[in-house]
Formats: C-alpha cells, sequence, structure tokens
C-alpha cells in the first residue's frame, strides 16, 4: 500500500481537527483581559513583578528529574507549568509527560491490533495522548476559576464591610482567607501568607493574579494599585467593583443560556461523523480501509472534512461574544 495517501490523510486530519478546537474554543479572554490592562500595569506595575530569570530560577528550583526530563521535549514549559499551577492541584509536568506518553502508546497500540495502518494508528495515538490530558486539565482549569469568579464579589464585599469596620486592608485579606471556602480562601490565604513573610501586598496580589489570569482579580488588583497612589475611599470603590463584577456574571449568563442551543447542535453535528466513523470501523475495519486507499474516497472524504471545519467555525464565531 502507497504511504503517501495515508501520511496526506493523517496531515490532513490533523488540520481539520485542529480548526475544530480552535474554533470552539472561542475568543481569547487572556488576550482580551492583556489589552485592556496592560497600559494600567505598565503605570502601577513597578517593582511588583520579579525579574524574570530570578523567577525561571526559583520555579526550576523544586522541579524533580522527571520534570527536567519532559521540559526538555516541550515548547513552552512554563506556560505549561503555569497553566498547572493555575488548577490548585499538585500536578507536575512530568507528570503530565508521562501521562500524555502512556496514553500515546496505549491507544497506538489498541489500533494498531484493531488492523490501522501504522501511520494512522500513530496519528490516532498521538491525537488521544495529547488531547485528553489536555482537555482534563483544561476542564478542572475552568471548574476552579468559575468557582473562584462565582463568589469573588462576595470575597470582595466582605473586604468592604472589613475596611468601613476600621480593619487595614491587610488584616482584612486574611480575613478573607479564613472566612471563605473553596478557590477564593485559598488564594486569599496565599496573599496573605505572603505578606506574613516580608512580601508587599502589591507584589502578593500581582503574583496572584498572573497565575489565575482572570480578569476579574486583575481589576481588583488595579483597583488596590490605583488607590494606593491616588488616595480615596477603598471601600466605595471596591463596593463599586463588587457591583461590576455582579452584573458582569450575569450578562456571561445570559449570553451562555441564548447559545446553548446552538452550540449543542454545532458539537452533535461535528462529532456524528466522526462517531460513525469510528462504529463502523470497529464493526467492519476493512470496507472502511478504502477511504485509506481509494484516492476517489479519499478526496471526498478530504472535502467533507473540510466544509465540516468552515461551517464549525462559522457558527462558533457567531455564538462567541466577548464582554
Amino acid at each position: 500500500m502507497d504511504i503517501l495517501p495515508v501520511i496526506m490523510v493523517a496531515l490532513g486530519g490533523c488540520t481539520v481537527l485542529g480548526l475544530l478546537l480552535y474554533a470552539f474554543a472561542g475568543p481569547s479572554a487572556g488576550r482580551a483581559q492583556t489589552r485592556r490592562v496592560a497600559s494600567l500595569r505598565m503605570r502601577h506595575g513597578d517593582g511588583v513583578a520579579m525579574p524574570e530569570a530570578q523567577m525561571r530560577r526559583i520555579a526550576m528550583a523544586g522541579d524533580t528529574r522527571m520534570d527536567l526530563a519532559v521540559g526538555r521535549f516541550l515548547p513552552n514549559r512554563a506556560e505549561l507549568a503555569k497553566r498547572l499551577a493555575m488548577t490548585g492541584k499538585d500536578w507536575t509536568v512530568g507528570q503530565y509527560g508521562m501521562a500524555t506518553a502512556g496514553l500515546t502508546l496505549v491507544v497506538a497500540f489498541l489500533m494498531l491490533v484493531r488492523g490501522m495502518p501504522i501511520f494512522l494508528a500513530l496519528f490516532v495515538g498521538l491525537f488521544v495522548g495529547i488531547g485528553i490530558p489536555h482537555l482534563v486539565v483544561g476542564k478542572v482549569l475552568k471548574r476552579r476559576v468559575a468557582k473562584f469568579t462565582q463568589k469573588f464579589p462576595d470575597a470582595i464585599e466582605l473586604l468592604v464591610r472589613g475596611l468601613r469596620s476600621g480593619l487595614p486592608i491587610s488584616e482584612t485579606i486574611g480575613v478573607v482567607g479564613a472566612e471563605v471556602d473553596g478557590p477564593v480562601g485559598e488564594e486569599f490565604r496565599s496573599v496573605s501568607d505572603k505578606m506574613k513573610i516580608g512580601r508587599t501586598m502589591d507584589v502578593a496580589l500581582q503574583e496572584t493574579a498572573d497565575r489565575l489570569g482572570t480578569p476579574e482579580f486583575q481589576f481588583f488588583v488595579i483597583t488596590i494599585a490605583i488607590q494606593r497612589e491616588t488616595g480615596g475611599n477603598l471601600a466605595e470603590t471596591l463596593a463599586n467593583l463588587a457591583h461590576v463584577l455582579r452584573m458582569r456574571a450575569q450578562m456571561k449568563l445570559k449570553i451562555k443560556a441564548m447559545s446553548s442551543e446552538s452550540k449543542a447542535s454545532a458539537y452533535i453535528i461535528g462529532a456524528l461523523p466522526f462517531i460513525v466513523f469510528g462504529l463502523i470501523w470497529f464493526i467492519n475495519g476493512t470496507y472502511m480501509q478504502k477511504f485509506f486507499i481509494d484516492e476517489r474516497l479519499m478526496v471526498i472524504g478530504m472535502g467533507g472534512l473540510c466544509w465540516m471545519a468552515i461551517g464549525s467555525f462559522i457558527m462558533s464565531k457567531m455564538i462567541s461574544f466577548e464582554i
């Protein structure tokens, strides 16, 4: 059997699946948040962030041999380590790499046993091995950020009550960390612990904001930074911020409810051909192997995948809104 058509189909399938993942990812909240707060961080971030080389040395000091070995094969190891830290779990880069390699080998072996061509089996193994850990980390991260965002306005209101009762902001942050449970309490306890060992409040807050990557906490950090330089009633400013964050959350829920039907339709339409293909492959693998031998079927299959990717991309952009 000619290897070139199999390689072409594998590359085409990888491209189409990548477009589907990019399409359903929606707008990048991180980039939008960076654009909105970049100028303010330039003005108020002097002395807050540690030098990049020093941060890298501190991060690598606690790495295990497995982390260092896996990090050599990753294009952006620091970004992956940051993403794992945002989940709130004790997952390491080495564990992530071992999970990826294990899934890849197991899936590729199972596909070879089922009679799939070796290049296609490796492609499926890589896709599953890379995709599943990424999706699991993303789901855990998204769930934790959603819990943090949901309770963050309550934490700000608790801060406001503490400030109005006469407590300083540093002690009020410790009270929030002790009284609020979940990710909000964990992050505020982390800020309080950093201040107890000598970190300034600006540094502790900015490090937490960089790790979380949520615009809500960035707004909170920038509000405190501006108030410390310009003065004013911090309690009233934070009360207004809590109100804005609640309105922002309500708008997100309204948009999610309005676009849920379209999203469900897009997911079903996009996944159904792959599910049917996989089921028929396991029922009668010889019949489906013609898609990798007959040039006419290969062209038809690639055309169908391209049109599906274009349609999914258009539908995702129609229901994606940036708040």
